[in-house]
């Protein structure tokens, strides 16, 4: 725990012990969280082994810009890091890519382990094999032993095109399928869960801090599932960012 404290502490996070969810309705335990600019300090930063941390985005501006989301390097110590970025665009040009490359470099340079990016784009169902081509070009840039990873839309498990999907999985490490928008939980989202023997590629879920959650039947038996990661938010009433 003195570890964790030292990690944190750039982040001006105040670590506490985090009790485990005993209702199977919300969040299980805080192994892994997001944790988005604009969130306020939480105990449950001080339960994470992985932590998918938001870096920059990539706006769809004219020229397409990267930028910045976070100014300082973090110093996160023994965990595993995830370096987040927003993606608005496919249409990079190289310096977009030069740019990530170079905040990749300065926060591992910074003591940290980051082990992967992630990339977080809202892909449309029906256009997986355009976007693993995307996915493939970014992958051949990264370090290797940097993984890739993205997030994914809950309708890729039942309208998902095979072609695009098996095209995503032999690009990408992981992909975490969020259950939520916003600050709601998808209505019926156990449809879409009970789907998820179509994907062949290694996947968590993404909850929602404070969310329902009900596990569907033979979900932890999938061979692909890797576990959840919970997107944090802040309390209802706070003037900052999610």
């Amino acid at each position: 725990m003195i570890r964790a404290v030292l990690a944190v502490a750039a982040l001006g996070i105040a670590l506490l012990p985090v009790p485990i969810a005993r209702d199977r309705r919300v969040v299980p335990a805080y192994d892994a969280v997001w944790l988005w600019a604009g969130v306020k300090e939480q105990p449950a930063l001080g339960a994470a082994r992985r932590l998918y941390l938001l870096q920059g985005q990539v706006e769809a501006t004219d020229p397409v810009r990267y930028v910045a989301q976070r100014a300082a390097i973090p110093h996160l110590g023994n965990r595993d890091v995830w370096m987040v970025v927003r993606v608005e665009t496919l249409a990079w040009s190289p310096a977009i890519y030069d740019q990530l490359l170079a905040a990749l470099e300065r926060w591992r340079a910074g003591g940290n382990r980051v082990v992967g990016v992630q990339i977080d784009f809202d892909a449309r169902t029906r256009h997986l094999e355009e976007y693993a081509a995307f996915l493939r070009g970014l992958r051949a840039r990264l370090p290797r032993d940097c993984r890739l990873g993205i997030t994914g839309l809950l309708d890729w498990s039942a309208n998902g095109d095979p072609q695009g999907l098996d095209a995503l999985a032999g690009v990408v490490d992981e992909a975490v399928l969020q259950i939520y928008q916003g600050r709601h939980v998808i209505p019926g989202y156990q449809a879409y869960l009970a789907k998820l023997d179509r994907l062949r590629l290694p996947f968590r879920i993404g909850l929602l801090q404070g969310g329902e959650w009900q596990p569907t039947p033979g979900l932890e038996a999938n061979p692909y599932f890797r576990g959840y990661v919970t997107f944090l938010v802040n309390p209802l009433g706070s003037r900052s960012g999610e």
